[in-house]
């Protein structure tokens, strides 16, 4: 009987936990929405389909994930130099966009989880802060 009840407790505080994330989730990316159409569509166009050769796409997008802390800091301090995504090698400037953690937290749980793309981990402001400039 306590090794059901301990189960259960576990079950119901890892499925609350998941439950408790996705609402964070989508409130992030609430937020990151507005900040997208603000300060990222201009470039990057309305379904992160970015422009070839000029603006790379943020749409089902290969860079995103497995360059995570790179996507990050280049929210946050802008980017410049080659970079490749989905096969196409881009050579551009981005500036920073003057983003604070919180901003750049909920930007990129909107682009992550966006126009075909996926993130297994919720982006988070201490992730963010942990973040510094090279």
């Amino acid at each position: 009987m306590k090794l059901f009840f301990a189960i259960y407790i576990v079950g119901v505080t890892l499925f609350a936990s998941f439950l408790f994330q996705d609402k964070e989730l989508e409130k992030s990316m609430e937020r990151g929405k507005a900040i997208y159409a603000y300060f990222c569509v201009t470039c990057h166009l309305t379904e992160g389909e970015g422009v070839k050769n000029a603006f790379p796409p943020l749409a089902k997008s290969d860079y995103l994930n497995k360059n995570r802390e790179e996507s990050i800091r280049g929210i946050k301090y802008g980017q410049k130099g080659e970079l490749t995504v989905n096969g196409v090698t881009y050579n551009g400037l981005m500036p920073a966009m003057g983003l604070d953690d919180d901003e750049i937290t909920d930007v990129m749980n909107y682009i992550l989880n966006s126009w075909g793309n996926k993130s297994d981990k919720i982006v988070t402001p201490e992730e963010v802060a942990l973040i510094i400039k090279k």
